[in-house]
């Protein structure tokens, strides 16, 4: 249903890993552009048990067939290693693996063989807005863009278990922690912060922890796939500028859900919160499908001048406003901005209803950026 901008290796090459978070849609599309591999699920019991117990069938069942040029191993991450019999089987008999998974957590953690530079890295993220047909921002916004949730009319039930089951139940076990109910307190507390710059003390306060706990839990979410950090641009700075990250969840519906937030809609006040976390995920998902993997930062000076994003070395500089009226005060931080750096283009993402140029800067609105981003003409 969904044409994917992830473009994997169609022809024999190099063996892989593909990442992302649950229900991105990795499995579907390994199926969908290798319906030949040989195929091993290690969510299946049986399939789990046996290579848990004799990791080395796997060798012996690629020797026993030599018409075996692709394997598909889907959720490597629950058998590290696995990753041993493998490296042996790429070096020696030339097999090409592919290895999906929803975090590479427990491989890093355990220092188990990470095929030493045999695998290229690769990951999928949410859908993005030229994946779908008939693109609905509100549904985007309020959905999410996992595709199931998105696709679904009623999204709270999916949320609400994709947060319990997953968020609450295996990254739990996955990172071995021990207060689950502080962990799903701090999970509420970084959702408040979606978008915003980090405040360990803060958070700490409110979960009743320590800063360096709540600094874990944030590495904990990064190392699984759930949300990243956007440093502040700081390049030679003439004015001084705040050094605190910001932090975005990978998924609007997922802050939704953590909010208990009610419908989104056009003006509101949770509108321009959604709609920035949305351009970002665009933003994230172009820079790496593209094969560009340019940056991506935010400028806030002490004075409290910000703007959103920074693309690359101050290309490109971006401010995002709901707002179907943009006017002076909203190009406030593009204009300091300018006076600092060079930037080849300076544009306000938002609602107006057509594009127009104004001192240099972009307006456009938000189905024209979009169109224009993954059309390659932002990041040229």
């Amino acid at each position: 249903m969904f044409k994917r901008k992830q473009l994997l290796p169609e022809s024999e090459g190099e063996s892989l890993f593909l990442w992302g978070a649950r229900q991105t849609g990795k499995s579907t599309l390994l199926k969908t552009m290798y319906p030949d591999a040989t195929w091993y699920d290690l969510l299946l019991a049986d399939v789990y048990e046996r290579l848990l117990r004799n990791p080395i069938h796997l060798r012996e069942a690629i020797l026993a067939d030599p018409a075996i040029q692709l394997v598909i191993i889907d959720e490597i991450q629950r058998l590290p290693d696995l990753l041993n019999e493998i490296h042996w089987l790429i070096t020696n008999t030339g097999t090409r693996f592919i290895m999906s998974g929803s975090s590479a957590r427990k491989i890093l953690r355990s220092k188990t063989n990470l095929l030493g530079g045999r695998a290229l890295r690769y990951e999928l993220y949410p859908l993005v807005s030229a994946e779908i047909p008939d693109f609905d921002l509100l549904r985007a916004l309020n959905h999410g863009l996992l595709p199931r949730h998105y696709l679904t009319k009623q999204p709270k039930r999916l949320l609400a278990a994709y947060v319990g089951n997953y968020l609450k139940d295996e990254i739990v076990s996955e990172a071995k922690i021990r207060n689950v109910s502080v962990f799903a307190r701090f999970l509420e507390a970084a959702a408040f912060s979606n978008g915003e710059m980090v405040n360990y003390s803060n958070i700490a306060a409110d979960c009743g922890v320590s800063s360096p706990t709540v600094k874990e839990y944030f590495q904990i979410l990064e190392d699984t796939l759930i949300g990243r950090f956007v440093p502040v641009y700081q390049k030679k700075p003439k004015r001084r500028v705040i050094q605190a990250p910001k932090f975005y969840f990978f998924d609007t519906g997922i802050v939704n859900h953590l909010l208990r937030r009610d419908r989104i809609e056009y003006k509101s006040e949770a509108f321009g919160h959604a709609f920035e976390h949305f351009i970002y995920q665009e933003l994230y998902a172009h820079s790496h499908y593209s094969g560009l993997d340019y940056t991506i930062s935010y400028w806030r000076t002490a004075s409290q001048v910000e703007i959103d994003f920074v693309l690359g070395n101050h290309r490109v500089a971006i401010e995002v406003k709901g707002s179907d009226t943009i006017a002076d005060r909203h190009l406030r931080g593009l204009r300091s901005f300018m006076e600092e750096y060079e930037v080849q283009q300076a544009i306000v993402v938002c609602t107006e209803p057509q594009p127009r140029l104004h001192d240099g800067i972009s307006i456009l609105p938000w189905q024209v950026f979009l169109k224009k981003l993954w059309a390659g003409e932002v990041m040229q």
